[in-house]
């Protein structure tokens, strides 16, 4: 199989990480945004064309404030520091999530590096944030629900082609691989419609700890599986 096209990634892990090394949770984030910087040009080393990273959930709001304002800081820092990297190497910086309860500072920020990197082609780096695909997913049929009001859709025209094209990730393709790191068994509300034929890899490694190795390794992996799409696999067809 050849490698995948679009690799989606549960970055989790940074807060365990810190409690094992006797370190606060924030020093667990700020390294995740480390491993984020690495996986980031490995992908586009690697030739991945999409690289999905699930940075801060709906569900994360719920955290302390402190750790909140952490996580927020440390996005902005990301951008800042690293989006003229990004456009430099050729990278689009696209985010997927609730936008419309975003603070203004955050909501420019994004807007900033969309618009500065919307015709670069290297890769496209998918930035979920406040984003939870339940979430997402109430939007596009409340989006499809309001065009049937409208009498601009009929209810049996409703398939599953205009449920993806009302989704956040519309523009790209479905993710092949989605990775999830610290050993944890759960998608966690993550792009829950797109993944539906997604190969998983559950990594036991902490997120800060993830490297390009393991990315490789992942993709190795994923080299070896038999994608059926609910049909009959090349192995099956050879038996």
């Amino acid at each position: 199989m050849a490698n995948p096209a679009h690799i989606a990634i549960i970055m989790d892990g940074n807060g365990r990480w810190a409690k094992a090394r006797g370190l606060p949770r924030s020093a667990g984030h700020r390294a995740g945004v480390e491993a984020l910087r690495r996986t980031v040009r490995a992908a586009n080393d690697l030739g991945i064309e999409y690289l999905t990273v699930y940075a801060f959930s709906s569900e994360n709001w719920s955290r302390p404030q402190a750790e909140v304002n952490d996580l927020l800081g440390l996005l902005k820092l990301f951008v800042r520091r690293d989006l003229a990297e990004m456009h430099k190497a050729g990278i689009r910086v696209r985010m997927i999530g609730d936008r419309a309860s975003l603070a203004p500072d955050i909501f420019a920020l994004i807007e900033e590096a969309e618009n500065l990197t919307r015709v670069n082609t290297a890769m496209t780096l998918v930035i979920a944030f406040n984003y939870g695909s339940r979430d997402e997913i109430t939007r596009a049929v409340q989006t499809l629900a309001r065009r049937v009001e409208a009498g601009q859709l009929a209810p049996d025209d409703i398939t599953t082609q205009t449920i993806s094209l009302a989704l956040d990730t519309r523009d790209f393709p479905d993710p092949d691989l989605v990775i999830r790191t610290s050993g944890e068994l759960r998608i966690s509300n993550f792009l829950l419609w797109q993944a539906a034929y997604a190969e998983f890899i559950f990594s036991p490694h902490y997120w800060p700890d993830f490297s390009e190795a393991h990315l490789r390794q992942a993709i190795e992996e994923y080299a070896q599986r038999d994608r059926r799409f609910g049909g009959v696999g090349s192995r099956d067809m050879a038996l």
